[in-house]
């Protein structure tokens, strides 16, 4: 191609209906549906999931040698939202994450060493290896926690939302949540609040239709997008294993957001590879259905379709990221191996702010 921008096909599911807020009826999907993105972009999309992946699928074997402490959440299967919504902030934004974290903070841009690091609980990690996997944090980064308690981001989001518009700063706030969050009261009072103080934060309820081992379609009543438009904002249901579906929809909320128009809700569906932790035996869920999420529902496999049918990116290229993903997580599991673990004198710091 003579440069590195694409235009990709117009066209989409995204609209609003009349009231302006409830997704329209799904239309038919173009193969490269959304915006203008240089080949450079689409390159380092794929190499922030396949990093996401490697990372997740190393953890995987990593946690069955009993060298890593604690629970462990693997984002596995859910690339494409983190990477989607996150390709669209700056390091004014922030955003909070869940208990399955991982895949939030490598998308915000938090070093894949001192993450393994403090997954392995050591000194050298994000949080001085007293987090973990559930509360890693980087707030240089702009990411405010991984967080052990359910809907417990949420009104983080509205604080940090809360700032940048009393600063001005232009900066916007993202909340990830599981399904099981939504029925969580805070999710509900920070929906509430950050539309009656017409807050820059968007609400991305990552729904892999489990909530633990009982499945959301049981425990969810009624249309998650409807009962976020009933609070007034804008809401939007989207295929998160598509990574052009995401992108798009992330970059009308955050421009809506962002612009002083207050928050903005996604329900992107996408399922989870693994359990619900490692060593949960995920005997709730058929094997034909966890077959069919790896096998037809993978969006690394449907992004690389895509852009190779397309002729954007070469074969080539996209094996060179895959090889180098995997000697990252690699040399990252080594650092973190080697790293020491915390001093005793350690306990008893950063256990409360001091102010003054």
């Amino acid at each position: 191609m003579p440069n590195d921008e694409v235009s990709l096909p117009a066209g989409s599911d995204l609209r609003l209906a009349d009231e302006g807020l409830v997704q329209s009826e799904a239309l038919p999907r173009s193969p490269l549906q959304g915006m203008q993105l240089a080949l450079t972009d689409l390159a380092r999309a794929y190499r922030t999931m396949r990093l996401i992946r490697s990372f997740e699928e190393r953890l995987a074997q990593e946690v069955g040698t009993g060298d890593v402490p604690g629970a462990v959440h693997l984002y596995a299967g859910q690339e494409a939202s983190a990477v989607g919504i996150c390709m669209h902030l700056t390091e004014r934004d922030f955003i909070s994450s869940t208990h399955r974290g991982h895949g939030h903070a490598i998308a915000k841009g938090v070093e894949i060493n001192g993450m393994m690091a403090e997954i392995f609980g050591r000194a050298t990690g994000t949080c001085r290896g007293k987090g973990g996997s559930m509360h890693i944090a980087d707030l240089d980064r702009g990411m405010l926690g991984a967080n052990g308690i359910v809907g417990g981001g949420p009104p983080l989001v509205c604080g940090a939302a809360l700032t940048a518009k009393t600063l001005n700063s232009g900066g916007v706030a993202i909340a990830f949540f599981g399904d099981g969050a939504f029925n969580q009261g805070t999710t509900a009072e920070s929906l509430n609040l950050a539309m009656v103080w017409k807050l820059p934060a968007v609400f991305v309820a990552e729904d892999n239709g489990m909530g633990e081992a009982t499945a959301s379609s049981f425990a969810v009543a009624g249309d998650i997008t409807a009962r976020a438009a009933a609070y007034g904002m804008p809401a939007v249901s989207v295929d998160g294993t598509d990574f052009f579906a995401v992108h798009d929809a992330a970059r009308a909320a955050v421009a809506h957001a962002r612009s002083g128009n207050g928050p903005y809700f996604l329900h992107v569906k996408a399922p989870r590879y693994f359990g619900h932790y490692t060593g949960d035996a995920d005997t709730y869920r058929s094997a034909e259905e966890k077959t069919n999420a790896r096998e037809q529902q993978d969006c690394l496999t449907i992004f690389r379709d895509r852009v190779l049918g397309a002729n954007l990116l070469p074969a080539n290229q996209l094996a060179a990221i895959d090889a180098e993903a995997g000697e990252a997580v690699d040399a990252a599991v080594t650092a973190a191996r080697l790293a020491p673990s915390p001093a005793a004198s350690e306990l008893t710091t950063d256990v409360y702010v001091r102010y003054g």
